[in-house]
């Protein structure tokens, strides 16, 4: 059975995607623990770009108190992609050349998903390619005002239809969506 990419991230209600760590946490929660558990063990390798790679791989296998979260998050494969990488670490195979054939290769074998965690740039480009087959967006109910970084930056005029919602506590909502294919 062919893979899907899963793309999930943390956005506001303004759009930003960028540094969750700064302002996610007063809305975790026990059940946003579990769902984004049940997306990583649903998963048997992580497509991530290089700056999130660079954010995760020293994080990610010296943080304490993780568990089974940590032991897979630590154990499965990566693939990430980079035109200015020349060595990973952390189970991770650098995709140099061209990033949507590599994707679309991964995604023929069979397998569970391959999960984008953050990676906005990466996230962008698949879309453009038409690559991505779920987008699971946890909403933040929270304005920045600023910020670097929004989900889509060079795809337009694109539409998605909403295949399920999910309410956490704390007034997160994840938003799953598909793109609709496109028609000419």
């Amino acid at each position: 059975m062919p893979r899907k990419v899963v793309a999930s991230t943390y956005i506001t209600l303004d759009g930003y995607i960028d540094e969750p760590g700064r302002w996610s946490f007063p809305f975790w929660s026990e059940e946003s623990s579990r769902f984004k558990a049940h997306e990583l063990f649903a998963s048997d390798a992580l497509l991530l770009g290089r700056i999130t790679y660079e954010g995760f791989a020293p994080a990610w296998p010296t943080m304490e108190g993780t568990g089974e979260f940590g032991e897979k998050m630590n154990g499965m494969p990566k693939y990430v992609a980079s035109r200015t990488l020349t060595s990973a670490a952390w189970n991770a195979t650098i995709i140099d050349g061209d990033v949507a054939a590599a994707v679309r290769k991964l995604k023929e074998e069979d397998g569970g998903d391959l999960l984008i965690g953050g990676s906005g740039q990466l996230v962008d480009f698949l879309t453009w390619h038409d690559l991505i087959d779920e987008y699971r967006l946890m909403v933040y109910p929270l304005v920045l005002g600023d910020g670097i970084k929004r989900l889509f930056t060079t795809v337009k005029n694109r539409s998605f239809n909403l295949v399920d919602t999910l309410s956490l506590p704390k007034g997160v909502m994840v938003l799953t969506y598909q793109l609709t294919p496109v028609t000419s």
